[in-house]
Order: structure tokens, then C-alpha cells, then sequence
């Protein structure tokens, strides 16, 4: 006891210090959060609800209880807790029942069978001290290993509701973009029609009927696109949804309204990031549990001392029942690995090196979330000032398919000039579209680095 009991092996855990995510930089505002399409607010736990849609609310839900990936990781949660359990059951008495029968014949004898016929039953129990903490320090391992696993489960959650909510805004972009691009085929099959009349009437000529055929027909080209990203939207919902792609949900199959924010987008700051992200509590979790892992090898420097006792029955047959039969035996056991001291001493090594390795990936883990914040925020920033620009260019563009049109038709412009002008509002609308889209997937974007989805 003197040499097992002077105190619980291994340092106590506390977590890093002097590390990337207690840095003023670190916990500071984001350096990409400007402009008034950020706000300073944190962000709630539940974002998608931001976007005031029913139907990816909904969806989102049904994602997060059905997901094939999720029911796995909770699955992979189960198993941490009965390893913890297990980890647990050390400190309780332990008991063993044994029991056998034999039958002896003395070697070199001309007795005949069948011989002696013996028995042996026995009851012990044993009880750890754990003078050393080693069994306490199994258990602080188990229960760092299963918090980290909650926050691996928890960051597949974030990632799922991402993926719901892009699926969801890929279906809607597709049909708005095919709306979009149907209104441009539209107005280019009026000029079509018109140039088709000026031609019946002698004011045309058969080279400008191909010119603006041409144009219906390379606008009408893009569409397909359109329809398969809608669908395979739709197939990659089914998927999340844990359901086969032939049942995609069909209430989804008509959305053609892109998800809106109702205001800024709510970024907090690095501190608040720090505390949500689930990789990042999963990281320090990893150590505290690699911190305890590393008490365990300390301890086996250490005898093991348990209480023991047993109770048993054993002689011949004949005895059975007599005093003469029964065994008693109390003490306590000690085992000692002393003779492979260089054996624990490696294995100490070894867990120390794991300890330090843990601290250097929590930081790489911290240094990342805030790269992936910040790149996700400045892109949004700088696709919000595009697509601005495109919104602009698609007014200005507009305007003047007008006027050459109107020119075209009192014959004050020629027809190539309405054409370009026509093409130009085409990859107007496009472009503008196409920017308003990739706005959607932007706010996931920052959605999803910030952690969000999960407390």
C-alpha cells in the first residue's frame, strides 16, 4: 500500500495552454464580416429557420432524424457508452464460480475401476483498491472518448442539415434558373416571330429568319441543363432523407422560389465559433481522453492491489459434506509488472507522444474552422458586390434590348444590332441568375463553417 498509494497516476488534465484558440486574433470579430450583409449577432443554433421556409424546415428535420449517417454515428455514441460502462464495472467486486469432478487410478496397481472420483468447488471474490488510479483514470479516458464521439455525431449533424439545405436550394435555383432562361427563349422567339412577318412583307430578308433562329435554338440548348440539376437535387434529397432516389420527396419537385434571409446574416465572433464547432470540442476531448490514457501507463509503474477471498469444497467424494473439505482463504492480491519497468516505461513514451500529437491537431483543428470561417464570409462578401454588379448590368441590358428592338421595328436599326442586343440581355439574365443562386449557397457555405445546426 505504502508503495501503490502515494497518489492517482498520471497529470490531471487542463486544457491547453498558450494555444491557437485562447489568441485575441482567434476569439476576436472576423476580419471578413464587414459590410451590412453581416451581422454581430450569434448565430442560432437552429439556422436554416432563418430563411422562414416551412419546407426546408421540415425537411431539414426529417434529415436529421432518417439520415443513414447519423443513425450510425448515434449507433457509434451506443458503443462509447457501454465501453464507458465497462470501464466503469472495474470498480465493482468481481466473483468467479468453478466447479470439476475426477476420477483417479492409481498408476502400477491391479485395482480395477473405477478408482478414486474427486471433486473441487470453489466461490472467490476480489475487490480493487485501485490505490493508483488507474481504474479511475480508464474511466476518465471512456468518458473523454464518449464526449468526443457526441461531438463527432454532433458535427455530422451540422453537415447533414448543410446538405439538406443545398440540396434543397439547388432543386429551387434549377427551376428558377429554368424560368429564368424559358423568359429569355421567350422574348427571343418574339423577335423570331416578328423577323419571320418582316420577311413575308418584304422588309426582311431570309439571312436575318436564320439569324434569329439560331439564337431561339442556342438559348433552348441550355435548358436540359437546367431540368438535370433539378433532379439530381432531388436524387441527393432522397439520399439525406435515407430513401431510395425513386422516391425523392415530389413536393420539393416545383419549388422555384430561392430561399431569402430575412436580414443580415448573424456571424458572432471567433470565441463564440471556437465554443460551437463540434470538431473543435471533439479535438479537446481527444486530449483530455489521451491525458488519461497516459495515467493508465503511469499506473502500471505501481503494484495492483485487490481484496480477495474464496470459499471452496474439495477431496474425494466420500468427504463430501465434512469439515475436513472446506477451504477459506482471505488476503489481499498484489501483482506487479516490476521485472518489465523498460516495457511500461516505452508504453509511457508512447502515450505521452500520443498526448502532445492531440494538442498539436487540436490547434490544426482550430487554425482550419477559422480559415474555413473567414474564407466562407469574404466569398460571400465579394459574390454579394457581383451579383450587384450583374443585377445592374442585366437593368442596363434590358433597356437596350428595348430600344433596338423598338428601332428595329420603324426601321431605324438594323437587325444585327437588335440581335447583339438580344444576346447580351440572354447572358445578362444568365449571369444575374446564376449569381443570385451561388448567393444561396454562399450563406450554407458560412452556415456550415460557423458550426451551426447543433448546440
Amino acid at each position: 500500500m505504502a508503495l501503490t498509494a502515494c497518489s492517482t497516476a498520471g497529470p490531471d488534465y487542463r486544457p491547453p495552454e498558450h494555444d491557437v484558440a485562447t489568441a485575441p486574433a482567434a476569439q476576436g470579430s472576423f476580419q471578413s464580416a464587414q459590410g451590412t450583409v453581416f451581422s454581430n449577432a450569434d448565430l442560432p443554433d437552429h439556422w436554416w429557420r432563418l430563411y422562414n421556409d416551412p419546407q426546408l424546415d421540415g425537411l431539414v428535420e426529417q434529415a436529421l432524424i432518417a439520415n443513414a449517417d447519423l443513425r450510425r454515428a448515434e449507433a457509434n455514441v451506443n458503443a462509447a457508452h457501454a465501453v464507458l460502462r465497462e470501464a466503469e464495472a472495474g470498480r465493482s467486486v468481481s466473483t468467479a464460480l468453478s466447479g470439476g469432478a475426477t476420477l483417479a487410478r492409481p498408476s502400477g496397481t491391479a485395482e480395477s475401476l473405477p478408482g478414486v472420483v474427486g471433486y473441487d468447488l470453489g466461490l472467490s471474490a476480489s475487490y480493487p483498491l485501485d490505490l493508483n488510479g488507474r481504474i479511475r483514470r480508464a474511466i476518465e479516458a471512456s468518458t473523454a472518448d464518449l464526449e468526443a464521439m457526441v461531438a463527432a455525431r454532433d458535427y455530422l449533424r451540422v453537415s447533414v442539415a448543410a446538405a439538406t439545405a443545398r440540396a434543397y436550394a439547388q432543386v429551387c435555383a434549377a427551376n428558377y434558373s429554368l424560368a429564368v432562361n424559358r423568359q429569355v427563349v421567350g422574348l427571343q422567339r418574339q423577335t423570331l416571330d416578328a423577323t419571320g412577318r418582316l420577311f413575308r412583307g418584304g422588309r426582311g430578308t431570309a439571312f436575318d429568319v436564320s439569324r434569329a433562329q439560331a439564337a431561339v435554338e442556342a438559348s433552348a440548348a441550355n435548358l436540359p441543363a437546367f431540368e438535370a440539376q433539378r433532379q439530381v437535387g432531388l436524387y441527393l434529397l432522397a439520399a439525406l432523407l435515407g430513401r431510395p432516389p425513386a422516391d425523392y420527396p415530389r413536393e420539393v419537385e416545383g419549388c422555384a422560389v430561392l430561399p431569402v434571409l430575412g436580414g443580415a446574416l448573424p456571424v458572432g465572433d471567433g470565441a463564440g465559433l471556437i465554443r460551437r464547432r463540434p470538431d473543435i470540442r471533439q479535438a479537446e476531448r481527444t486530449i483530455a481522453g489521451d491525458t488519461a490514457r497516459l495515467g493508465v501507463a503511469m499506473a502500471d509503474l505501481y503494484p495492483q492491489v485487490r481484496i480477495g477471498g474464496s470459499v471452496g469444497l474439495s477431496g474425494p467424494l466420500e468427504t463430501l459434506g465434512s469439515g475436513t473439505a472446506l477451504g477459506i482463504s482471505l488476503g489481499p492480491i498484489l501483482s506487479w509488472s516490476f521485472p518489465n519497468r523498460p516495457v511500461v516505461r516505452a508504453r509511457i513514451a508512447q502515450a505521452d507522444a500520443r498526448v502532445q500529437g492531440s494538442i498539436a491537431s487540436f490547434d490544426a483543428v482550430v487554425l482550419e474552422a477559422l480559415r474555413q470561417a473567414e474564407t466562407a464570409m469574404e466569398t460571400y462578401r465579394r459574390d454579394t458586390q457581383r451579383a450587384a454588379a450583374l443585377e445592374r448590368a442585366r437593368a442596363s441590358a434590358a433597356v437596350s434590348a428595348g430600344q433596338a428592338g423598338k428601332l428595329f421595328r420603324f426601321g431605324r436599326g438594323d437587325f444585327l444590332s437588335l440581335l447583339d442586343a438580344q444576346r447580351s440581355l440572354a447572358s445578362a439574365e444568365a449571369a444575374a441568375a446564376a449569381a443570385r443562386v451561388q448567393l444561396v449557397q454562399d450563406q450554407v457555405a458560412v452556415f456550415l463553417a460557423l458550426g451551426g445546426g447543433w448546440r
